[in-house]
């Protein structure tokens, strides 16, 4: 028996009336000009199932090593760096923002199309910043669950969670690349599979650590992990003395909503490509797809402004 994927019935915003996509509408490059890498079926089902996604192995190796060298700069001599540049955004790490695996993910799982384009992405970058964690007691850190049951929270909370057969909505989702290996059970983030859509309160046993509550992963370096701030999930203890976690954590949020204050500086933002900097325009919605203007009330209705736009 075959599987059939056909398309979900998303309420478009003029009465009810159903989204339609059209070519365009969402970006297939991202601002390195690289193609997106789209979801499978199988990831998409894993990460509504779950809360969590990971992809092992997603960066090259002199990757890796750029951005682990500029990373230990930021958090061990930040003084060397240009100021605007002390920033986990900055630097090699500034790819990662919108890596191709990420502008895939974030299409399905967080992209509002009226506020997107070929040319601009449809959410918005909420934060960036560096973890960096050894087996020393004082910086290990510490386990702190927090989190969950997003089916059931406003939507201006951030952490929700919404679904309707065949199409997810991830609030808040957090983005993490690992820059050093991760081995199971010695520090990676704990997450409480499925406890994004749960309907009952969590148990007691979430508040130990060692619950099967909890699951973990590991990877190589180059690994990124999605997962929705909806979910259940900590900080567990870095206890890996074979090497420490240099980790970049990347959050993104609806174009609408925010979460937190954090921007990067000006003029780092400045220097990026102009379709990265969609990444960090107002947090709005009226008149916020830069290059257009809008002549009704759907999404067909938008038009190029002369000069501008695609």
């Amino acid at each position: 028996m075959s599987t059939v994927h056909g398309d979900p019935y998303v309420v478009d915003k003029n009465l009810g009336q159903k989204l339609v996509l059209s070519d365009g509408d969402l970006p297939t490059v991202n601002a390195d000009g690289e193609s997106v890498v789209e979801l499978t079926q199988e990831q998409k089902y894993l990460f509504d199932t779950r809360g969590w996604l990971l992809m092992p192995g997603v960066l090259m190796q002199e990757e890796i090593d750029a951005m682990r060298e500029f990373a230990l700069r930021l958090q061990q001599e930040p003084e060397a760096l240009p100021e605007h540049h002390r920033c986990a955004v900055a630097g090699p790490l500034e790819k990662l923002a919108d890596h191709p695996v990420v502008v895939g993910f974030l299409n399905e799982f967080l992209a509002f199309p009226h506020l997107s384009s070929a040319s601009c992405y449809g959410y918005r970058m909420e934060s960036a910043a560096l973890r960096y964690r050894t087996s020393a007691p004082e910086q290990q850190g510490a386990f702190s669950p927090h989190n969950g049951s997003g089916m059931f929270r406003f939507a201006h909370d951030s952490h929700h969670y919404q679904c309707i057969p065949g199409k997810a909505f991830s609030g808040l989702t957090r983005v993490v690349w690992e820059l050093t290996p991760v081995h199971k059970g010695m520090g990676g983030t704990l997450l409480a599979t499925g406890s994004h859509k749960a309907a009952y309160a969590s148990p007691e046993s979430t508040e130990n650590p060692d619950s099967a509550v909890w699951e973990t992963y590991e990877c190589p370096a180059g690994s990124v992990l999605f997962f929705t701030e909806a979910l259940a999930h900590s900080t567990a203890p870095w206890t890996n003395e074979a090497n420490p976690r240099v980790s970049i954590f990347n959050l993104y949020n609806s174009v609408g909503s925010r979460w937190g204050t954090w921007n990067p500086p000006a003029e780092l933002v400045q220097e990026m490509p102009p379709m990265r900097q969609t990444l960090f325009r107002g947090t709005h919605c009226a008149d916020n797809l830069p290059g257009y203007r809008y002549g009704g009330q759907n999404q067909q209705d938008r038009r190029p402004l002369d000069g501008c736009g695609e």
